[in-house]
């Protein structure tokens, strides 16, 4: 039995060392780029968000106006938000990448969403070769927002593109 207990704790950690995590310094970096607002508000795309960025409640409904969390339920909605970008991020990069790396491909898989990240460019040139120095071009791409009908840089996207491509080349 002890035997047994020992292989299933070495696959457990076998497991568990496979899958990256948002680390702390990632989930400052994120909760720097988003912000935390407590009552709904329109973001800079004139869509209802609450949190860090949330736009969306676990059962699907929509965030709007006049919502207000506390700060448990917050960080709750983050954290549950929070877990189906680090998967997307841990299953789609196929490339070996560091901490850095994916803390900023999480924090961007977060801003963009699963669908920009998972057919964007940028994923391509990571998988190909996570040290490709173009990989910056490809985050600064991500600039835009539609506001009215018409696609417009974004100042903060510009900065936040700038902040993630730096995350992602930092040694």
């Amino acid at each position: 039995m002890a035997n047994f207990q020992f292989n299933l704790l070495a696959l457990n950690i076998a497991l568990w060392e496979s899958q990256k995590m948002l680390d702390i310094s990632g989930q400052k970096f994120l909760t720097k780029a988003e912000g935390i607002q407590y009552t709904a508000y329109l973001d800079s795309v004139n869509v209802w968000t609450i949190g860090r960025g949330i736009t969306y409640y676990e059962d699907g409904t929509k965030v709007k106006k006049g919502d207000r969390i506390t700060v448990d339920r917050e960080e709750k909605l983050f954290l549950n938000t929070l877990k189906k970008y680090v998967a997307v991020v841990n299953t789609k990069v196929t490339s070996n990448i560091n901490q850095n790396q994916f803390n900023a491909l999480v924090s961007f898989c977060y801003n963009v969403g699963i669908g920009g990240f998972t057919s964007s460019t940028l994923l391509k040139k990571v998988n190909k070769n996570p040290n490709d120095p173009t990989i910056r071009n490809e985050f600064a791409k991500w600039n835009k927002g539609t506001i009215n009908g018409k696609k417009q840089i974004i100042n903060g996207l510009v900065n936040r593109r700038k902040a993630e491509a730096d995350l992602y080349f930092k040694k």
